[in-house]
């Protein structure tokens, strides 16, 4: 019998930190609007390009280069709801984008993996992807699941038997970042209406969604846009992530990156409510540096204070928004490097406002599953989540009965009101897990038991036997036609 899952519980605050002026936002969305009407954006679609023209845009179609006028922007943009639905495949685990909530998810598309049992480093592989699947859908800070890894048996179908894996083994939303293409899109979508009843059941209650990663500098991936058309048709969310590289990719300041970047997710952005107004659209930037001495990608330099800038761009625009968190460059979990690299993280991107935010779980920049590691991110997450709550302060939490009862020099522990809220008034971290003899445990010995704890005792409810064949059916298919 499977244990109860924990209720999910996002980051709530009500305050706000600013990381940018209304001024710099501006300043910021004039260069991003320069740089859409002067330099334009390579959409490499012959799809696209024909949306772009149909509307006003000027289109080169030997360099499949998009310019766009200002107006065609703020007018293409004035119909993206600011707020949207992701559905799950239980109703309780279904997330409304709001203001003040912040849903975490898991770190994705790695591809190496250390092998829990034989402890060997392998190439990851579909039964990792449902492995850790279940393991996110028991964790509380994980809201809504990216595949953490890439299921490399299954060739260039791997997208799809990601979400098979993925829906077969949580019951919470799940977001690919992996799904490209028109035909891989056809499939998901309808192994989607599968899963959520029918069509409309589906675009009222979404069970997946999709981020599709832009091309520095100033490019969109023609697979990547022409599988995102196919999903905002049938009302699936769709976010454009832009992953500039300061010095190599993009710009080496950190405004001109942005800028740079911002302009890649809003052509994008644009193109979809041209073709399917009204369809729910998210922003997303997660930059990283060149090392000037070696040229090696950095995520995590001293000064990485743009990571949390983003967000507040995306609410300029009005859009809802995937922030970025964790990932650590670390090569192990547990290092100094490895706590951090990421402990600010989940505060600060909270602070900001974001609506979704990933990557729990990841090593070596998102590359490598060590799958304890999603257990040490799951615990400064939850140390940031304790720091955004509000303090309760009424007549049972003040306790003035017992401290008048107790008076000075006495002690609390006889008193109902400590029996009542000791074992809830410290949270013990993963660093405070008792081993024998009443000493605190290895907190790597900790995460990994609490793995395989979670593996063996919880098993999410099961799709139902039909809903797994058809699936099965759609996954065969797609194996013929892909290759």
């Amino acid at each position: 019998m499977s244990v109860e899952r924990p209720a999910i519980e996002p980051l709530r605050s009500a305050y706000r930190v600013r990381f940018l002026s209304d001024e710099q936002l501006d300043q910021l969305q004039a260069a991003t609007l320069q740089i859409l009407e002067d330099v334009g954006v390579r959409f490499p679609s012959q799809k696209a390009l024909a949306i772009f023209a149909d509307h006003g845009a000027r289109v080169d179609h030997a360099t499949h280069i998009v310019r766009l006028p200002p107006d065609l922007v703020r007018q293409a943009l004035a119909t993206t709801p600011r707020y949207f639905h992701l559905g799950a495949r239980i109703p309780s685990c279904d997330l409304h984008l709001e203001d003040g909530v912040t849903y975490f998810t898991t770190d994705g598309c790695g591809v190496e993996t250390i092998d829990f049992e034989t402890r060997q480093r392998r190439p990851s592989c579909k039964a990792d992807v449902g492995h850790m699947a279940r393991v996110g859908d028991y964790l509380s800070s994980v809201a809504f699941y990216w595949p953490m890894v890439s299921a490399q048996d299954y060739g260039r179908a791997a997208p799809l038997h990601e979400l098979d894996a993925s829906w077969n083994n949580t019951v919470k939303h799940v977001q690919s970042e992996t799904l490209m293409g028109e035909v891989p899109a056809r499939y998901a979508v309808e192994m989607a209406t599968v899963i959520a009843g029918d069509k409309e059941a589906l675009r009222r209650r979404p069970v997946f969604s999709l981020v599709v990663c832009t091309i520095a500098p100033l490019v969109q991936d023609k697979d990547g846009i022409e599988g995102a058309l196919v999903l905002a048709e049938a009302g699936v969310p769709v976010g454009f992530l832009a992953m500039p590289t300061l010095g190599t990719t993009a710009p080496a300041t950190l405004a001109g990156a942005l800028a740079m970047a911002d302009a890649e997710i809003i052509s994008a952005a644009v193109l979809i409510q041209l073709a399917c107004p009204g369809a729910p659209v998210f922003h997303s930037t997660m930059q990283a540096w060149a090392d000037p001495r070696s040229g090696a990608y950095v995520s995590y330099p001293l000064d990485s204070r743009c990571r949390y800038a983003p967000v507040e761009m995306a609410h300029h625009w009005g859009m809802s928004t995937l922030g970025g968190a964790f990932g650590t460059e670390s090569s192990v979990p547990g290092t100094w490097q490895s706590g951090v690299d990421v402990t600010l993280d989940p505060f600060w991107v909270g602070l900001t406002g974001a609506e979704m935010v990933t990557g729990i779980g990841l090593n070596r920049s998102y590359t490598l599953l060590f799958p304890e590691a999603i257990i040490m991110d799951d615990d400064v997450y939850h140390r940031a989540r304790y720091a955004l709550l509000n303090m309760e302060i009424d007549t049972e939490t003040l306790a003035l009965d017992a401290i008048r009862a107790v008076g000075p020099g006495g002690h609390f522990l006889a008193q109902k009101h400590t029996r009542k809220h000791m074992r809830e008034a410290m949270k013990p971290a993963i660093t405070h897990q008792m081993g024998q003899g009443g000493k605190y445990r290895d907190p790597l010995e900790a995460a990994c038991d609490k793995v395989a704890w979670i593996l063996k005792n919880h098993q999410p409810e099961p799709l139902e036997e039909a809903r797994q064949t058809e699936l099965a059916r759609m996954l065969e298919a797609a194996g013929r036609e892909l290759g």
